[in-house]
């Protein structure tokens, strides 16, 4: 079983933990396989068997075997591990009979494929969405992010291009109010696909955070303090390019904040302290007081140092939100839960012949 989507970042990871956990709860066993690695953070020598970090994810938080995680066959061009000198042997390589032994050796009785980020990645080893569900005619399960009546048109080309073997989907990121009536009026609409709406997630705050450290790396940062704090999620963006007064009536608005601010601004960074900020961002050439230093050590929040200028740094930070991938346990077993509450898998044991409990 395949489970893919039509761009990246749409919670395949999360999808792949709650079809996993819905399998182990009915004694069915499963094996994990990713033949594209697109993330690849703990892979600590070249020389090891190549495994995406979703692979770590999935089997820690499951519990599962070595055996049951198989090993990705090549590393995608967003990992950094692909450069032009290797590409053309790569598209002249064959990589299914490879993958076919790893499933043929596999006494699972199901196998969950995690596809690329969208349905064109990894077409230069034929290891696409497309590709994979054609020659190992397999079923493909879509999670597709909600955007509004715009994201039907890529989620009906996603099942055209899958040639019928796109078995259901999972809506993602939905706005609370409007699930009942979009349950309502879209199951008519995919049954003329052939496509059951198996789930339909909220949107989350939490599942679109980035955690401190994130933002560290991603801004190339100095951490100035509190560096075991990187781990902090953070929800929501401010900037604190205002009044001390204006500044505070915008904190008090949100929770779990980056504030990004220069690093002369002395007042702003003491108000945003006193709020539910997870880390400050200082920009600029300036030096912090120590002062401020110390009372962020205090409060146990983070101090990020970056040289770039104001409108640059919320630049980057702005599109980390909802783009990052789901390796922090906290999000997973959140999204694990909102899968258990919102989807009902039922309708695959027919799709896929399996046995019923």
């Amino acid at each position: 079983m395949l489970i893919g989507s039509a761009e990246p970042y749409s919670g395949k990871s999360a999808l792949v933990l709650g079809v996993a956990q819905w399998l182990k709860s009915r004694g069915i066993s499963f094996c994990y396989s990713k033949p594209l690695a697109t993330s690849l953070q703990r892979q600590r020598q070249p020389s090891e068997r190549l495994f995406d970090d979703d692979a770590h994810l999935i089997g820690d938080m499951l519990q599962l075997a070595p055996t049951d995680l198989i090993p990705s066959l090549a590393a995608s061009a967003s990992t950094g591990h692909l450069d032009f000198a290797h590409l053309g042997q790569a598209m002249e390589r064959d990589y299914f009979p490879a993958l076919q032994q790893e499933l043929e050796a596999s006494t699972a009785q199901v196998t969950i494929m995690e596809g690329p980020g969208s349905l064109a990645e990894g077409c230069c080893f034929g290891l696409h969405l497309p590709a994979l569900a054609a020659r190992l005619d397999a079923p493909v399960l879509l999670i597709h992010p909600w955007h509004g009546s715009t994201s039907l048109e890529p989620l009906f080309d996603a099942c055209q291009r899958l040639g019928g073997r796109a078995m259901g989907v999972v809506l993602n990121a939905v706005d609370p109010e409007v699930i009942p009536s979009l349950r309502r009026d879209l199951e008519h609409l995919l049954k003329r696909f052939n496509l059951p709406l198996l789930g339909v997630l909220p949107r989350s705050p939490l599942l679109r955070s980035v955690s401190v450290r994130e933002l560290s790396q991603r801004l190339n940062a100095e951490v100035l303090c509190c560096p075991e704090r990187l781990d902090l999620l953070v929800e929501t963006l401010s900037i604190g390019a205002m009044s001390v007064n204006s500044a505070m009536q915008v904190f008090r608005q949100r929770r779990n904040m980056a504030v990004v601010t220069g690093a002369d601004r002395t007042d702003i960074q003491l108000a945003a302290l006193e709020a539910s900020t997870q880390c400050l961002i200082l920009t600029g050439a300036s030096s912090p007081l120590p002062e401020l230093i110390t009372r962020a050590g205090e409060l146990e929040v983070p101090l990020l140092k970056v040289g770039k200028d104001t409108l640059s740094t919320v630049a980057l930070v702005e599109r980390a939100f909802g783009h990052v991938r789901l390796h922090e346990p906290i999000k997973a077993s959140f999204a694990l839960r909102l899968i258990q509450e919102n989807c009902d898998f039922t309708p695959l044991m027919e799709r896929l012949d399996l046995p019923y409990p």
